[in-house]
């Protein structure tokens, strides 16, 4: 089982949740978890597509290509701007 955490008001309404734990068979990349599960995570996949997503796994950080398994943690948090860097917004 992986518990999957979420971040920002944006992102939790849109799931409805704010913890999820879902069964794994095998190690599979977070952007396979998202898209097995869409049940559950469908209103994620709106920001999985637009680069709005921030991923953590056990506490590093990580992308849609990371391979989550059984007994790990993700983090996803919404990231409202994929252009951010600290505390100001950097202008393309």
């Amino acid at each position: 089982m992986v518990t999957v955490l979420l971040f920002g008001l944006t992102l939790q309404q849109s799931v409805g949740e704010s913890e999820l734990q879902l069964d794994v068979a095998g190690p599979v990349t977070v952007k396979g978890l998202l898209e097995s599960n869409q049940d559950k995570l469908a209103g994620a996949l709106p920001f999985m597509r637009t680069g709005e997503l921030l991923v953590t796994v056990n506490k590093k950080v990580g992308s849609l290509e990371s391979l989550v398994k059984d007994g790990d943690l993700v983090k996803l948090t919404h990231q409202a701007h994929p252009i951010f860097d600290g505390a100001m917004w950097q202008n393309p």
